[in-house]
């Protein structure tokens, strides 16, 4: 069996993911949408990249969400390389979904933060399946 090239494995592993991909520059532009960003949230490559990670926050949401990207993008740390960020997110026809993801910082060749890649999962079902349980867990409580 012929061996594959170790580029080709990180290509295959980062596009053909079920979780989407997401990587994003410094300010915060999207330079990398995998299928499985296209599958989770509706847009295609095409309409991501070069886009605002805008496209897919709730608008409710930026003001938070930017004030932590950008702090980020100063001190080059993050708590969600670790602990895994739930938050709200929109798909392509308008639609709200609940996330989980975690963050990785990518530098470039001098150590610099150059931006920064989400691993996102789609966990919308659990969280309505633990909202359904909690509401009855109130309704026994009564």
């Amino acid at each position: 069996m012929k061996e594959v090239d170790v580029q080709e494995l990180y290509r295959q592993l980062v596009q053909n993911c079920n979780d989407a991909i997401i990587y994003s520059d410094r300010e915060g532009l999207i330079r990398l949408w995998n299928k499985g960003a296209e599958e989770m949230l509706g847009f295609t490559a095409g309409e991501a990249l070069g886009q605002s990670l805008d496209i897919f926050i709730p608008e409710n949401q930026r003001a938070r969400h930017w004030e932590g990207y950008y702090r980020v993008m100063e001190t080059g740390t993050t708590r969600y390389a670790k602990e895994l960020l739930a938050a709200p997110a929109l798909k392509k026809d308008g639609s709200r979904i609940s996330t989980e993801f975690s963050m990785t910082i990518i530098r470039d060749a001098e150590g610099n933060v150059a931006g920064t890649v989400a691993v996102m999962r789609d966990v919308t079902a659990r969280w309505l399946k633990e909202k359904a349980l909690r509401a009855r867990l109130a309704e026994l409580d009564k």
